[in-house]
């Protein structure tokens, strides 16, 4: 019995060493390798991140830099901060439909590296966006299912993006600049009033040049009315100082030699 025991208790103090080593390697290989987001599943073989239908309000912080597609549609996320994919430079494939934003923060997309291949806001709250929020970006880009007003910066937009020409016709002005026949435009898509010759710019600089106009003639008639006030009130300085002189008693006139003779004859 005790050549039983002193066998086993050999057993167990050689066992520590491996025990210990295997639970370092276990905690370096933990640190060593990406964590994948809360609420989302990872796959590491295709380097894809599925946070789809995850009751999300806002991007995750700890997306594996290393993300190629990320799913991030059927959630409640509102906008899209400038640094939320800041680190995701090898990302090809960015779903972001079914979601709540209203909001693009300017160069919220700008880090989205070349290989960005497909964008996909569609199905969201989106009404104004602008060349600048979305950077240099060449992915194909999915906007329908909008509430877009459709605008200038709207136009100049559809004009840079490279949107999937089989949802192009999903962008519906559900409203429209002031003097574009509002009523008119509403439920249209953009891309057929643009086709039939509406141009939102053009507007946009008639309005602006009207606006230019209006505020040279303010500023005008304001020299004008300065100029009319200054005028008038210099007049009535120079009467009240006229008559202030007119009020002096006239000096007396000093005899002189030819009127003392002239006495004395």
């Amino acid at each position: 019995t005790s050549c039983a025991g002193g066998w086993w208790s050999g057993k167990r103090v050689d066992s520590h060493p491996w025990l210990s080593f295997s639970l370092l390697f276990l905690v370096l290989w933990g640190q060593a390798s990406p964590q994948c987001p809360v609420s989302c599943q990872c796959s590491w073989d295709t380097a894809t991140v599925q946070c789809s239908d995850a009751g999300l309000r806002e991007i995750p912080e700890d997306i594996p830099p290393e993300t190629v597609t990320l799913h991030l549609e059927h959630n409640y996320i509102r906008n899209l901060p400038e640094s939320a994919f800041r680190e995701l430079v090898h990302l090809r494939d960015l779903y972001l439909s079914h979601n709540r934003i209203d909001s693009l923060a300017t160069g919220a997309l700008r880090h989205l590296g070349p290989e960005l291949r497909l964008l996909d806001l569609s199905h969201n709250q989106l009404r104004q966006a602008n060349r600048d929020e979305f950077g240099s970006t060449r992915a194909k880009t999915r906007l329908y299912h909008n509430p877009w007003h459709c605008d200038c910066a709207l136009q100049e937009l559809m004009e840079t993006l490279h949107l999937e020409p089989e949802t192009v016709n999903g962008i519906i002005c559900e409203s429209s600049i002031r003097g574009m026949g509002e009523g008119e435009h509403v439920g249209q898509p953009l891309v057929k009033l643009l086709d039939s010759g509406v141009n939102f710019c053009s507007l946009h600089r008639k309005t602006t040049d009207v606006a230019m106009l209006v505020t040279m003639f303010v500023w005008f008639f304001m020299v004008i009315v300065y100029v009319v006030y200054y005028v008038r009130q210099n007049q009535a300085e120079a009467r009240r100082h006229l008559e202030y002189l007119k009020s002096l008693p006239s000096p007396r006139k000093a005899p002189t030699e030819t009127d003392t003779l002239s006495t004395g004859f």
